[in-house]
């Protein structure tokens, strides 16, 4: 793991078009300012970690798992 110490204000580059900047520091807390392009996605660690828990238990339904489709009832005139 990379370790980098930056002050407020100060801004690293994760390849060539993602900047993350030291926003603001409060006591145990630093908020980041993260600009990535819109098809580069950004989530906290806990975020991320539910996603995949939730695509990982999505993978192993099968189709029994799943709701049977219900034909639409006809419209009346």
């Amino acid at each position: 793991m990379l370790v980098l110490s930056r002050q407020r204000d100060e801004s690293i580059i994760v390849g060539d078009n993602v900047q993350i900047t030291v926003v603001d520091i409060r006591g145990d807390k630093v908020r980041l300012g993260i600009q990535a392009p819109a098809h580069i996605p950004v989530h906290r660690k806990e975020v991320f970690d539910a996603i995949q828990r939730e695509n990982r238990k999505a993978a192993e339904l099968s189709s029994n798992d799943l709701p049977k489709p219900t034909t639409p009832a006809p419209r009346g005139e």
